[in-house]
């Protein structure tokens, strides 16, 4: 599989799929937890309850282009940190 960094698939998972999907074939579980939840603009469809962010409405990171999208917004991050 060419780019199987990219893709991780767990069916074996007690929650899989953790999010309701038309199609779980190409759900992705690389990002079982959202490396970006500690962004306030993470780009995800997130709300805040009580404080607290609540992405359980989002499927960016186990959907076809969530690596791409994670590992931009994590570039992102650091070229502003860096500067």
């Amino acid at each position: 599989m060419k780019n199987n960094y990219k893709f991780f698939r767990n069916i074996d998972c007690e929650y899989f799929p953790c999010h309701e999907v038309k199609n779980d074939e190409n759900f992705n579980c690389l990002f079982c937890y959202c490396a970006l939840y500690f962004l306030e603009d993470c780009g995800g469809n997130k709300k805040f309850v009580n404080g607290v962010k609540d992405c359980s409405s989002c499927i960016i990171p186990h959907s076809e282009n969530g690596y791409e999208h994670i590992v931009h917004k994590i570039m992102e991050v650091n070229k502003t940190k860096m500067k």
